[in-house]
């Protein structure tokens, strides 16, 4: 079990946040499909009663998808792995501000692979201690990772000249770019306090397999607030039934893209 807490400083309230993030998850699952692979919504509901973080939360947005995407994991996992069975699912309780999100792989690797992520969204500059409310025995192994979307870098492959916080600058609110010590400046200011704890029991591939799926994690928070911030032109001043609308609409579009793929494929290993 490898145990670490992310926390991902933005300048926005965590209001804002909330549509932020739905906003830029529906935009980012576009990228994403095509070809056969991609992603496939099977649920997007409301639920209630389902405690989470000790009971404080227990209401909110329920969604199950499945990740079609065996090109993004990697080689030495596709080598062992049997064909068709690199599906990832994904459940996710939506409780803003806590979220708890699930991802596995039943129909293969079943109770032996799991990653939970666990975030809460709070008002500041992310310096509160355990937000998880972890017992001692986790907190001792908890490593905890500051982001800085302006400062940190990313990879040639992952930068977009308009995805970049240190040039952005936001016509609707006056906010970026991000430049400096900003974090110490910006306001308002809010933290994503992401708890991502991965288990991968497989003999031999245990260690090396969960630090990479940590890397990814990383990778995977940074490039997505760096878009969270520079799309904020975009997703401000939208509501949440904007938000509900523009996720039935990319649902549509998901599986049309995904669709596609899969009768081309099916086609030509029929010709």
């Amino acid at each position: 079990m490898l145990i670490k807490e992310y926390r991902v400083t933005l300048p926005l309230t965590v209001e804002e946040y909330q549509v932020a993030q739905l906003y830029s998850v529906a935009e980012a699952s576009k990228n994403e499909t095509g070809g056969g692979e991609g992603i496939e919504v099977l649920k997007n509901e409301p639920f209630t009663n389902f405690p989470l973080l000790g009971g404080k939360y227990s209401s909110g947005q329920y969604t199950y998808k499945i990740y079609h995407l065996a090109s993004k994991v990697p080689v030495f996992i596709r080598l062992l792995a049997p064909k068709g069975s690199l599906e990832i699912h994904e459940e996710a309780w939506n409780a803003y501000p806590y979220c708890r999100t699930v991802i596995s792989n039943p129909p293969y690797m079943k109770d032996k692979f799991t990653i939970v992520v666990e975030t809460l969204h709070l008002h500041g500059r992310g310096d509160h201690h355990n937000v998880h409310e972890l017992p001692p025995e986790k907190l001792k192994i908890r490593d905890v990772v500051h982001i800085d979307i302006a400062n940190d870098p990313v990879t040639s492959a992952d930068f977009k000249p308009d995805e970049d916080p240190t040039k952005f600058k936001s016509q609707k609110t006056g906010r970026g770019p991000l430049v400096g010590q900003w974090m110490d400046k910006v306001n308002p200011v809010m933290t994503c306090y992401k708890l991502v704890t991965v288990e991968f029991k497989w003999f031999g591939l245990q260690s090396r397999t969960e630090s990479f799926i940590q890397k990814s994690e990383r990778r995977l928070f940074t490039n997505f607030h760096r878009q969270v911030f520079c799309w904020m032109d975009r997703w401000h001043g939208l509501t949440m039934e904007d938000i509900r609308a523009i996720e039935d609409k990319t649902k549509e579009e998901l599986d049309k893209q995904r669709n596609v793929g899969e009768v081309r494929g099916m086609k030509a290993e029929t010709d």
